[in-house]
């Protein structure tokens, strides 16, 4: 039979048609961020800063940066988790860093929590950011406040809403990232 004379098999209607293989269970397990997970981490989060607004960083990160990062906070003992697959695959990570530098503000801290492409819209960063409100209270903490971007950041004001923090106010036009004004979306809650 020639290529042209070659015509498409009827289909099959839905319910003849066999059932799709069923998807592997999304599974992943939480764990503190050790110094091997930072290129991972480096990558997803320059992952953001190259196509996002959800940080207002224009330059990634080096794996230097991290470094550094990671030092500093491991010596302060604030949160640092990473949420790794069965497999080893870094598929996000969630931590907490001071709010601002000064000492008064050693209880008050700011999260970030970034997701891998393969961690996406699952439920992973609810539960990296639980996780994370839990390991700040341990370690002492008492304010957490959470800085988002006020354009295309809906889901993550949602999320922070749903575990208790509240809006405390709004900056506008602080930041210039892709040729546009952006502003910040200020939440808190109190870790009693």
């Amino acid at each position: 039979m020639l290529e042209e004379e070659y015509q498409a098999r009827r289909v099959l209607p839905p319910h003849l048609r066999p059932a799709p293989p069923a998807e592997a269970p999304f599974e992943y397990s939480l764990r503190d961020a050790r110094a091997a997970d930072l290129p991972a981490v480096r990558e997803i989060y320059n992952y953001y800063v190259a196509n996002s607004t959800v940080t207002f960083d224009e330059d990634a990160m080096t794996l230097a940066e991290w470094k550094d990062k990671f030092a500093y906070l491991e010596k302060l003992g604030m949160p640092f988790i990473v949420a790794v697959s069965p497999s080893g695959q870094l598929l996000g990570f969630a931590l907490v860093s001071p709010w601002k530098q000064k000492r008064a503000y050693r209880y008050t801290v700011e999260n970030s929590i970034y997701l891998g492409p393969a961690a996406s819209g699952k439920g992973l960063g609810r539960v990296l950011l639980a996780e994370l409100i839990e390991r700040a209270k341990a370690a002492g903490l008492k304010e957490m406040i959470a800085v988002i971007a006020d354009q295309g950041a809906e889901a993550s004001i949602a999320l922070h809403e749903k575990f208790g923090f509240e809006e405390i106010g709004r900056m506008g036009r602080v930041g210039f990232k892709f040729e546009r004004w952006l502003g910040t979306v200020l939440l808190q809650k109190s870790l009693k």
